[in-house]
């Protein structure tokens, strides 16, 4: 499967030493470790639960296995710090955290994990003096104040409250971060979130089952390998102040999207129904560009063609047997 990180390589020389990774096993985790690990960049792959599975989608389950994995609860700032200062991480991508769902369903953990997990990162980084530290905010964000024409949630409210608090660390101790705010994101491994269902789309395609997208119009298409260059070209560079960045992807119907699909797969049983999804999809994403190094952006055409290709194959090597619940 290198053909789908080929386009994402960096030189390596772009870090000095270990890149902590946390959430390792979510989609866009998967593709950073991907990414860095193919790169020669050392890695390390933290997640509550370590798993290749997702990074096996992306990587080769050989590959990511071969990865250095290691259990890390980020609500325990004690074990965050020793991890840090006991592999020398020298950049931290930090993605560990609970999606919109699972936040309305546990509320009180997903401020932990959501809120007092990125508190301990920025607490971590604090300590060790790293200047290279990046976090996912959310498009959720966006919502806030609440009353506005985007649906307010829980899990956008606990990004809401990590932007804040990065701005604190570092106007009290001059801890530098970038947040960014992925919209919609889709691609091999995403597999779960209420803005999975495009992607579930592709591997339905891909199956030849039926499957209908509860939403239409227009819609953010952020290729989750674009997505992960976007983290990793924000902590390849030493940082100043505490930033914020949309990151957007393409701005297209889901229409658009089930078109090209259509073509890939005359046969498809695919529909879209229902209403606009309810978040915004054509964020500027122009002033992250503008700030970090270079990184690739996929055409829609180019991230559902790749999507769907690559699902073909991992059907047929059986790594793919069902569509996600």
């Amino acid at each position: 499967m290198d053909h789908l990180t080929d386009p994402f390589l960096i030189s390596a020389d772009r870090f000095d030493g270990p890149v902590l990774v946390t959430g390792a096993g979510g989609c866009i985790g998967a593709w950073v470790c991907a990414i860095l690990s193919r790169s020669g960049v050392p890695v390390i792959a933290s997640d509550l639960q370590p798993s290749p599975a997702r990074a096996g989608l992306v990587l080769g389950q050989q590959a990511a296995k071969a990865l250095d994995w290691v259990s890390l609860d980020v609500t325990d700032g004690a074990s965050v710090s020793a991890l840090v200062s006991e592999h020398k991480i020298r950049a931290i991508i930090h993605l560990a955290g609970l999606q919109v769902p699972f936040c309305a369903a546990n509320p009180a953990l997903g401020a932990r994990v959501n809120v007092e997990g990125t508190i301990n990162i920025l607490e971590a980084a604090r300590m060790a003096d790293i200047k290279r530290t990046v976090f996912a905010s959310s498009v959720a964000a966006h919502s806030f104040p609440a009353g506005g024409p985007y649906k307010a949630t829980l899990y956008g409210a606990y990004k809401v409250a990590n932007e804040q608090t990065a701005h604190v660390y570092w106007e009290d101790w001059k801890v530098p971060s970038i947040g960014l705010r992925p919209n919609v994101v889709y691609g091999v491994a995403r597999d779960q979130g209420m803005s999975s269902k495009n992607t579930i789309a592709i591997q339905a395609a891909a199956m030849g089952v039926p499957f209908e997208v509860p939403y239409t119009g227009l819609y953010s298409w952020l290729y989750a390998g674009e997505a992960a260059a976007a983290f990793i070209a924000s902590a390849s560079q030493d940082g100043a102040g505490a930033s914020m960045f949309d990151l957007n992807g393409r701005c297209e119907t889901i229409e658009a999207g089930m078109e090209i699909l259509g073509q890939l797969a005359p046969e498809m049983q695919i529909a879209a129904n229902g209403s606009p999804f309810p978040f915004p999809p054509d964020l500027d994403e122009n002033p992250l560009r503008n700030h970090v190094p270079d990184y690739p952006a996929f055409s829609l055409e180019l991230g559902v063609t790749d999507t769907f290709h690559a699902f073909k194959t991992l059907v047929a090597n059986g790594q793919v047997t069902n569509l996600p619940a």
